[in-house]
């Protein structure tokens, strides 16, 4: 059965298509949510909201054959809704505590040195993955996250396949000039700091 088929019975009420559907594109609609979403917010949960819209609203979708584009929008606005639902709440829980600490500190560390390293090194590129421009943020973590070829990306963005590629190859460069340029602040940190 292909994909228009899929999503007509979807949008008729079969659970089933709409599993389906879900199933075959569940991993990169998370790199999706990963190059849109705010810094503490769970994918997990963001993939949720995605699931429910979409067993809710696909009804809506004219265009069978527009399925992934409409499946990226339902993820990026996830992702900005839940951005704006925690600026507001940080605002309003700092109103009323002021001196409330930042999620995961106080937190007790049971790992061991070699995992706390990986998640360091996870955390870094992250963060460097962080202060890519949305669409070569997007575009890289399809391709390197979700081993998404070129033409998959462009299914899914509606941009040519030469863009892709060249937001792919320069944003690689740019995490390249990011990590480069840490490692040399902190290398120049480290100096001035006292032994």
């Amino acid at each position: 059965m292909d994909e228009s088929d899929l999503v007509r019975r979807a949008a008729a009420g079969d659970p089933r298509a709409a599993e389906l559907i879900w199933k075959t594109h569940r991993r990169w609609i998370a790199a999706v949510l990963l190059a849109h979403k705010p810094r503490q917010a769970d994918v997990e949960d963001l993939l949720q909201e995605v699931a429910l819209a979409v067993v809710q609203k696909i009804n809506q979708l004219d265009d069978p054959a527009a399925l992934k584009p409409w499946l990226r929008m339902v993820a990026i606005n996830a992702a900005r809704a839940t951005g704006r639902k925690q600026t507001r709440r940080k605002g309003l829980l700092r109103l009323v505590r002021p001196n409330v600490p930042e999620e995961g500190e106080g937190t007790s560390d049971l790992t061991t040195q070699a995992s706390r390293q990986r998640q360091e090194r996870a955390r870094q590129l992250g963060s460097l993955i962080e202060q890519l421009p949305d669409s070569y943020r997007e575009c890289v973590l399809l391709r390197c996250a979700r081993g998404m070829t070129h033409k998959q990306i462009s299914e899914v963005t509606g941009l040519p396949e030469t863009t892709i590629e060249t937001r792919i190859a320069r944003g690689r460069r740019m995490l390249r000039e990011l990590a480069e340029t840490s490692q040399h602040t902190r290398g120049e940190s480290l100096a001035r700091s006292p032994s």
